[in-house]
């Protein structure tokens, strides 16, 4: 089955060649294109889709506001951000509320379609010039819990966006084993996806930083 896409963007251009980009890709079926918010949620609210390319940017509202009412109106696919650029706050904002990564325009289509293709199989894609979240989800336990150095060596590893194939391989351990150690971060951080993985791999960072 086909990685069902929508498109939210309110440049016309960009859109269309966006389309046009995947459109070649038959792993791919772009569900509909959209220049504003009250459109896509219209589109989300009669057909299914598994990932949002969503600006931050949209003209009068922003990426933000549209996923907040997304969630609310059930959506429950994902979302990538494809956008120029956003602030700390802003990206922080956006991991809270789920999304699987932050991609900025400046980067090559190849390398979309490959953030794409790893936001769909359930990992995460963040550009580290996209600016990290600056604090974890509410709630969430705080990451200066003691993880073994397998579990800091995954978490890293999902930090650096490493499929599980990839994590053993490098370990040079089983898949079972990296997906049990998995489990072990989700239960000592309190988290449930990777995303929020990655949040707290970066909040480990910041605070190592200032303690230097």
């Amino acid at each position: 089955m086909p990685i069902r896409l929508l498109l939210l963007d309110d440049h016309i251009l960009f859109r269309e060649g966006l389309s046009r980009l995947l459109v070649s890709e038959r792993d791919f079926e772009t569900v509909a294109q959209c220049g504003t918010p009250s459109e896509a949620l219209a589109v989300l609210a009669q057909s299914p889709v598994d990932i949002v390319l969503l600006d931050f940017d949209l003209e009068d509202d922003t990426g933000t506001r549209f996923i907040s009412s997304a969630i609310a109106a059930g959506y429950r696919g994902k979302v990538l951000m494809v956008t120029a650029g956003m602030s700390a706050l802003d990206s922080s904002q956006a991991w809270n509320l789920g999304i699987s990564g932050i991609f900025l325009k400046h980067s090559s289509p190849a390398t979309l379609l490959q953030a794409i293709r790893t936001v769909a199989a359930g990992d995460v894609w963040i550009d580290q010039k996209a600016g990290p979240p600056a604090a974890a989800r509410p709630g969430v336990k705080s990451s200066s819990a003691s993880l073994t150095p397998r579990e800091q060596h995954v978490l890293r590893s999902v930090f650096e966006g490493l499929t599980n194939k990839e994590i053993a391989y490098e370990i040079g351990v089983s898949l079972s084993s990296v997906k049990a150690t998995l489990q072990q971060l989700f239960e000592k951080t309190g988290v449930r996806t990777r995303s929020q993985l990655v949040r707290i791999a970066i909040e480990r960072s910041l605070h190592a930083e200032k303690e230097c």
